[in-house]
This record gives C-alpha cells, structure tokens and sequence, in this order.
C-alpha cells in the first residue's frame, strides 16, 4: 500500500463511503465519472483504486436523493448549477496529509540560496512565492517562518500566495487551527514562538498569519486560474503529480513554464519527477535540495 493509499485508508471519510456500498447504487457509470473528475480535476483512479472514488463520492450522490453514479455524472457534466457541486468533489477528493516543516531542506536551499540570488535582480519589486496545493497552511506557513528567521521580510517586499482545489482545506487554512500532529517535525522552540496555544489546537501569532498575501481556491488543471499565480518567481507545486496522469502534469508544467519569469523556481516532491514531462524545466541540485529551473530566456 503507497502511503497515499495508507492516508486515505486511515481517513474516517473513507469508512463513511465504504459504508454506502451496500445501498444500492448503480455502479456502471463509475468509469464515466472517473474520466470526468480526470478532465475536471487532473486526478486519476486506476482501475485497481475505483472503489476508492466511489466511497469518496458515493455520500455526496445519496445526499442529492439520486440512485446511480450515472445521476450525478450528469448533474456535474451537464448541469448549469454544477459548480458548486464541483466544490464539495474536491473537497472529498482531497487528501488533507500534510504537516509543518515537511522536506524542509528543499524549502532551506530556497531560502538561503535561490532568494538571495533573486533579490540581487528585484530592483525593489516584490518577490512571489506561490504553494500550491497548500491543504490545510503547513506549507505557505513553514515558508513564512524560515523567511522570518533569515530576516528577508525586513529586507525585501515578499507575496506569499496559498492556493488549494479545496474550498474545505482554504477554510481550515483560514481559520489556522492546528493539532499536535500538525507538529511533529516542527522543532518545538519554533512552535513557541510563532503559535499560542488555545485548548487543544495552535493558532498561528498574526506575526506569522499575515505574511501570506492570499488564500485561494485553485483547479490546477483551470489555465485561466493558474495563469494568475504562475508569474512566481518560486513555486512549490509538491506531492499533488502523483495523483496525475502525464498529460496532466504536462498541462499544469506547461502553463507554469509559459508564465513564470526566468529564472524561474519549481519545488515538486521528493517522489516526484518532471525529466520525461518538460524540457522548459532543467533539475538542479541546490544547496542539497533537487530543485527545477526555468532556463533563462
């Protein structure tokens, strides 16, 4: 079992599903949904992870009183109304898994090296930094606190924008409430410093929450959306290519090369790679990070 599977298995909304399957739904449509969150969303289920969808989507079908997936692969591909129906497939489809100070090195090579090489050719315009799928906040708000601690916010005019498909993850991004295990590679000094403690979560000091300029919901697959964030000189685009098909990947690649300056920065996951995808991006070792270049013009 991948660990993506292990954090869906480990999901109480998986248990949920699961418990719908005996309800009588009609199962023939499945393939046809399947290609549809696809197109829609760039997320694939093999054949072998089927049931995996359909326990994710199998509540949102009975809530709406219909008897087959077939009904609701209507409502989403032909319905006018379907968008916000769109926002609650993402919402079920997200794998919330994340935590703050996750593969930190490849954030400490951006901080300590790609930044400084950056900010020597801003001329005093600010530098963008896009996460993206950001979840829940670990990500954009791990960010904030290593520039926080190298001092570049006192130095240097710095956009922090925090995106997800999500409209439930931006909501608990919003919110900032985090629970113990949110912490577990954070080293605990840090954790005093930039959170206060309420009850059984942390909140973020708004030292730290107001560094992100954004938070907003994003479709990597939508180009229109994407476009607007894209112009980043540094993107963090990490762990969401594994749940892609390669032509997937290779759209959400290609907008980023067509808007991004040059140079140009894209961290993706430690198991992820981009060498068969794009010939826009060149993989570099920075400061013991593997990183992808935009190749200057």
């Amino acid at each position: 079992m991948s660990k993506a599977e292990e954090t869906l298995a480990g999901d109480p909304r998986a248990t949920m599903g699961a418990h719908h399957r005996g309800l009588g739904l009609n199962d023939a449509a499945v393939p046809l949904l399947r290609n549809l969150v696809h197109e829609r969303t760039g997320i694939h289920f093999e054949d072998s992870r089927l049931d995996m969808l359909t326990d994710r989507i199998a509540p949102l079908v009975i809530e709406r009183g219909f008897e087959s997936f077939l009904d609701y692969y209507y409502l989403l591909r032909y319905d006018e109304a379907s968008a916000s129906e769109w926002r609650r497939v993402m919402d079920v489809l997200s794998v919330p898994e994340t935590y703050f100070w996750r593969e930190s090195d490849q954030i400490r090579a951006v901080v300590d090296l790609i930044v400084p090489s950056l900010a020597a050719s801003l001329a005093g315009r600010p530098l963008r930094i896009w996460s993206a799928p950001c979840a829940s906040g670990e990500e954009p708000l791990t960010i904030a606190m290593m520039l926080d601690q190298a001092g570049w916010f006192d130095r240097l005019p710095i956009e922090i924008h925090a995106s997800d498909a999500s409209p439930a993850a931006i909501a608990r991004a919003k919110e900032g409430r985090y629970r113990e295990r949110a912490f577990r590679s954070l080293p605990g000094a840090l954790r005093e410093r930039y959170f206060h403690r309420d009850g059984e979560t942390w909140t973020p000091d708004c030292r730290l929450s107001s560094r992100i300029t954004s938070w907003s919901v994003v479709n990597l697959i939508e180009s229109q959306h994407v476009a607007r964030y894209a112009c980043a000189h540094v993107i963090f685009c990490r762990n969401v290519f594994i749940y892609f098909t390669e032509i997937g990947i290779r759209s959400v690649v290609a907008c980023f090369g067509e808007h991004m300056p040059s140079p140009g920065y894209l961290c993706v996951g430690a198991s992820e790679s981009l060498l068969r995808i794009t010939t826009a991006f060149e993989l570099e070792e920075i400061g013991g990070a593997f990183v992808y270049v935009k190749r200057r013009l």
